[in-house]
Formats: structure tokens, C-alpha cells, sequence
């Protein structure tokens, strides 16, 4: 997938030495993919042109240039939540949470209703449909996940999602939350035993939507069989599930021994331990792998003790973890997928460039959004410009839309 990917990026490549065009802004920096000094020059919003540059001032920009990451999995940001009651979700809001997303570098984001009432579904796919028209966001939200209400509702593989409004999977319903959403849901994350659940992976599957398979305690024939029908992808794998589980006959195998199913997963440094994301990332590989954040609306906040709009309580501890006491199981994440992509780099010593393909070029392509997640001509120009210091992404830059929506104070 690698050589794929980037196997035309090189005959893409122009050099127009002695042109007299006048492009909009050129940056400067190292090819996430290979080190290599690189100007790239964008024209109405999308990259116009990417010069290989063979000899360099000394002064040259000691920074890396890849493209933007597309989290599909962001319940919330700096304190907006897409999914809780307790508060109204606002236009405003949604654009606060954008912008707080690209000083991380995301570009692309899934907003993610999770486990609720109908009415609060429907009120916020209503409030977040609006953004389509909504040209500060730029683009950068093409769709929705709905993780629930369609899953396990035994304890652990529920997790923090309130059991009260867990059901078994409803065309009808999802119908008219899909109506809401100005028919932009572009995942569904379910539990495929649940009565029901097969069908309607059929049904999505039919009708464009990317099924994923999450907190649910499937056995191995339920499993094949959603896969089947069009199941694509395994939602945070190695979590929302049972602290104690078989060793032989649990939701982890079947999910990881299918080649056709792809894997998110949490690379936080809370949701898996090393070992689990180098096992799932040798099985799965880098074509096979999504980063993602699972992000809450507590990322950037202090650390301490919070009630969510359900009145339960959550604590926020200074490492960063983000604590669901009653179960005693995690309540999502409290960093952007930026971490994750150090963190993946960290444990299983893959490559910059794989992380991205992770990070950025799966997802894009997983849901058929083929304007963004690589670096090419007539692609959409949003970019990212960082520095790595210790398997720490610091962002220096960020670009949507041709836009520098964002600028580090230390440039």
C-alpha cells in the first residue's frame, strides 16, 4: 500500500523551473515521506505544484510538511460535546472545537454521537448538519459516526455508554437520524449479536455507509458473518470490551484473524498497552490500520473531577488519563490523534510516513474522501507543518483549504 500511495506521487511532481506563475503561498520543509527539502506551491485552496529542491540555504526550514490528519472519532473538543446532554450544542461550539482541532493538526474530523436519547441524537445531527453551509469550517467536516446506541449492553463492552437508551439496531430510526444529519453519517459503529444487527449492517452496507464492529462480545461465526455483509472496520480494537474476557472464545481474535476487516485503535498510551499495538500492528500491518483519538469534549481542560451531562463522574488525571470510576473503565480520551501518531511511531518503530498513511490516508480513503489525505497536485491543500522531538509531534503550522488557520506562537 505504501509504494501505492506513493508510487504516483513522484511522476505527479512538477517542476516548472522559470515559471512565471504567481501561486497564492509556497511552504517549505521535509517530505514527510522521505526527508526530502520540498517547496509546495497552492492555488485556490489545493496544491497547485510540489518542487523536489536539490540544493538548499542553510537557513532551510527544519520542519516536516505531510498532509493534515482525519480523525474519524471525535465524541467532543475543549469542551464541546457533540453527543451529551446538559448543554446545547451550538454552531459556535462546533467551530470552537474546529479550531482547536487544527492547532493539533486534524483537518479532517468525524464529529461522533454516542449512546443517547433519540431526540438529543436527532437535535444534534440537526445543529451539526449546518456546518455544510458553514464556510469557516472549510471543509473540514464531511461527515458523522454514530458509535451506538445499537451495542452490547453488558457491562464493559457498554463502557461508559448509559445503558438506558442501549436497543437493539432500528432502520426507521436511524433513517430519521440519517434525515437529520442531512444524510451525512458516513460510519456506524454496532454490536453485530444484537438482535437485529446483521440486517442492518446489510442495509448500510447497501446504502454506502461504512459499518464498524465496537463494543460488542460477538462470537467468531457472528463476526464472519457481519463481515460478510459488509462490515469494515473494527472500532478502537483492544477496547470496549470486559475487563475479564475467555482467552479463547473473546471479540479480539476473530476481528484481528480476518484480513478483509480493518482496525482503529487508540494510541493514547492509556487505551493499549505497547505490547497490544505492536501485536494488532504486525497483524493488521500499515494498509489495515486507523489511527484514532476517541477523543472527549475534556481534551485541553485541567486536570480534576468532572460530572457529564448524564450526572456521572469522571476524573481527569495529570498524566492525561481520563477515568470512568463507577466501571472502572476508560471514558474516551483526552488527547487528539496527534499524540496517537508519535505514540504508534514509539512502540512498534514504524516510519513517519507509515504513521501518516495511518493517520491520514486510510481514513481519507475508507471513506471515499479522495480530494484529501495525500500530498498531490489537485489535491486539497491541507497540510501540516511540524517538528518531532522525542516521538512528540510539536505543530508548527496548519493549512486547510489553502488557509493557515493556524500558527504556533514559537514561529
Amino acid at each position: 500500500m505504501r509504494n501505492q500511495i506513493f508510487s504516483h506521487l513522484l511522476p505527479a511532481i512538477l517542476i516548472m523551473a522559470g515559471s512565471t506563475l504567481d501561486a497564492q503561498k509556497k511552504i517549505e520543509g521535509l517530505l514527510f515521506f522521505d526527508d526530502s527539502p520540498v517547496s509546495i506551491e497552492i492555488e485556490d485552496g489545493k496544491i497547485f505544484q510540489i518542487t523536489r529542491l536539490d540544493s538548499v540555504p542553510h537557513d532551510f526550514p527544519k520542519t516536516y510538511i505531510s498532509p493534515g490528519f482525519i480523525d474519524n472519532q471525535v465524541n467532543g473538543f475543549a469542551g464541546v460535546s457533540f453527543a451529551m446532554g446538559g448543554s446545547d450544542l451550538t454552531e459556535e461550539a462546533i467551530e470552537k472545537a474546529t479550531r482547536e482541532l487544527w492547532m493539533y493538526g486534524v483537518t479532517t474530523y468525524l464529529p461522533t454521537l454516542t449512546t443517547n436519547s433519540e431526540e438529543l441524537l436527532k437535535k444534534n445531527f440537526e445543529v451539526l448538519a449546518r456546518t455544510f453551509s458553514n464556510e469557516q469550517l472549510l471543509g473540514s467536516i464531511p461527515g458523522f459516526h454514530l458509535e451506538g446506541p445499537w451495542i452490547s449492553p453488558e457491562d464493559g463492552y457498554r463502557g461508559a455508554h448509559p445503558k438506558q437508551f442501549v436497543r437493539p439496531p432500528d432502520w426507521e430510526v436511524f433513517t430519521e437520524l440519517n434525515r437529520a444529519a442531512s444524510n451525512k453519517i458516513l460510519q456506524v459503529t454496532l454490536a453485530p449479536e444484537m438482535e437485529g444487527g446483521l440486517e442492518f449492517i446489510s442495509k448500510c452496507s447497501k446504502a454506502g455507509i461504512v459499518v464498524a464492529l465496537g463494543h460488542h462480545n460477538a462470537p467468531a461465526d457472528v463476526v464472519r458473518a457481519a463481515i460478510d455483509r459488509g462490515a469494515k472496520i473494527a472500532t478502537h480494537l483492544g477496547n470496549g470490551a470486559a475487563n475479564t474476557i475467555n482467552r479463547h472464545r473473546n471479540p479480539f481474535w476473530s476481528q484481528l484473524a480476518d484480513d478483509r476487516l480493518m482496525i482503529s485503535i487508540i494510541c493514547d498510551g492509556f487505551h493499549l498497552l505497547p505490547e497490544e499495538i505492536q501485536t494488532f500492528y504486525k497483524v493488521k500491518g500499515t494498509d489495515r490500520t486507523i489511527l484514532t483519538s476517541d477523543v472527549t469534549s475534556y481534551a485541553s481542560l485541567e486536570p480534576g473531577t468532572y460530572l457529564t451531562g448524564m450526572g456521572e463522574t469522571v476524573e481527569l488525571t495529570e498524566e492525561g488519563l481520563l477515568h470512568y470510576p463507577a466501571q472502572k473503565v476508560l471514558y474516551g480520551s483526552a488527547s487528539a490523534i496527534t499524540k496517537g501518531v508519535g505514540h504508534v511511531m514509539k512502540v512498534t518503530g514504524c516510519s513517519l510516513a507509515q504513521a501518516v498513511q495511518m493517520a491520514s490516508t486510510n481514513p481519507a480513503q475508507l471513506y471515499g474522501l479522495n480530494d484529501r489525505g495525500t500530498l498531490e497536485p489537485g489535491k486539497r491543500a491541507d497540510l501540516i507543518v511540524f517538528t518531532i522531538d522525542d516521538f512528540r509531534l510539536n505543530i508548527q503550522k496548519t493549512y486547510v483549504k489553502g488557509e493557515l488557520v493556524y500558527q504556533s506562537d514559537n514561529k
